[in-house]
């Protein structure tokens, strides 16, 4: 190859490779251009997302502060923690086959509720307890006295003398709805003193039949750990008000299965009733028939061949009472009150509290083997 060519063919080279090089970097400055042009200066980022949202949309946040939650909780046990005690009572010993059995003691937890000394509890707390004493949350005691009780709702009052270190704020338990987080306060086993649990409403308007042939209605039912101690105890929503009075846990069911997290109070506004008759009265003005009874259930209906499957079987009538008075008789069953058919879901305790003193009302009745009706008025007697 003579020199002239190979000359032309490097210059040939030269010429392409320039050409590439110009190319790209022409490139390169176009799609920087258009770069530049399409994207938002990174100080104006909220631009954008206005820009590629539709006119008439609005943007929704989800925003979960469990900081506020936490302040909130801690706030109200400040707040209802110092109105709260725990209740010991003395329960006298007694003689047995094997010698006496010595004194011993049940434990539960209360709340004051008047700055009067006045102090809400449960029933079954202090039952059979000759001796009561609460202890403060600051670990001081003092011996109290019981005011009165109602058996059919579990409360009890109970009265201090002294200086009242707090006093709950009573809130408003109509109010309530499932999810709602509330707190428990008391004393479990009666040695953990005020302990907080802390849990929700996980339902309202709850029936717990109590054994003793009446249902307690209207509980409120919460998963806020509730154990053998806290019974009296308030249950606090996070406004720091009472809400409901811790009264009862379920661990089982009747077919053997294991349950956790099914707590149950008694709504304040029923405890604020019964508290005020209790403080004003001694007692609960409750509907009086004067009958002494056994409860028919379908076993025991099969069991003495009785006509019905439910209702009251009079084993007895009081002397002047409205049911003496009305001629009702030993071995009468009644089956009814009024319109109301008594039933698995109507007890005749629970039928009857829905009347007052004073009341007439229809008894349906079975007197040998055939339905008959009695009117009766209703006397008043405590619980």
């Amino acid at each position: 190859m003579s020199w002239k060519k190979l000359l032309l063919f490097i210059l040939a080279i030269i010429l392409l490779a320039g050409s590439a090089l110009f190319g790209a970097m022409a490139g390169g400055v176009i799609v920087y251009r258009l770069m530049s042009q399409d994207q938002p200066a990174a100080s104006t980022p909220s631009q954008s997302v206005v820009e590629v949202l539709p006119a008439n949309s609005q943007a929704q946040t989800l925003t979960v502060n469990t900081t506020d939650v936490e302040t909130a909780v801690t706030q109200a046990v400040q707040n209802v923690g110092p109105s709260v005690v725990t209740v010991v009572g003395t329960i006298p010993g007694q003689n047995t086959f094997f010698g006496y059995t010595g004194d011993s003691t049940s434990t539960g937890s209360g709340v004051f509720i008047s700055s009067d000394g006045y102090i809400l509890t449960n029933n079954h707390v202090i039952e059979s307890a000759q001796k009561l004493q609460v202890i403060f949350s600051d670990g001081s005691q003092q011996d109290a006295t019981l005011v009165g009780t109602d058996q059919y709702s579990d409360l009890a009052v109970l009265k201090i003398t002294g200086n009242v270190p707090a006093v709950a704020t009573l809130g408003n338990s109509d109010a309530l709805n499932p999810g709602e987080t509330v707190i428990a306060i008391g004393s479990p086993l009666g040695d953990f003193k005020n302990t907080v649990t802390v849990g929700v409403v996980s339902a309202t308007g709850r029936s717990i039949d109590s054994g003793l042939g009446y249902s307690i209605d209207g509980l409120i039912q919460t998963d806020a750990a509730i154990n053998q101690g806290n019974s009296g105890g308030p249950l606090v929503n996070l406004a720091g008000q009472v809400i409901a009075i811790n009264t009862l846990i379920i661990r089982s069911s009747g077919s053997g299965t294991v349950a956790e997290g099914l707590g149950f109070a008694i709504p304040i506004n029923t405890a604020r009733v019964v508290s005020e008759q209790i403080i004003q009265n001694g007692y609960v003005s409750r509907p009086y028939l004067g009958i002494s009874y056994q409860p028919i259930t379908p076993r025991v209906a099969a069991m003495y061949r009785l006509p019905v499957e439910y209702g009251v079987y009079i084993t007895d009538v009081a002397a002047n009472s409205p049911a003496g008075q009305s001629g009702l008789e030993v071995g009468d069953i009644i089956t009814g009150i009024d319109s109301t058919t008594l039933d698995e879901t109507h007890a005749y305790i629970n039928t009857l509290f829905q009347y007052s003193a004073g009341d007439t009302v229809t008894l349906t009745l079975m007197r040998s083997g055939k339905q008959i009706e009695a009117k009766v008025t209703l006397g008043e007697s405590g619980s």
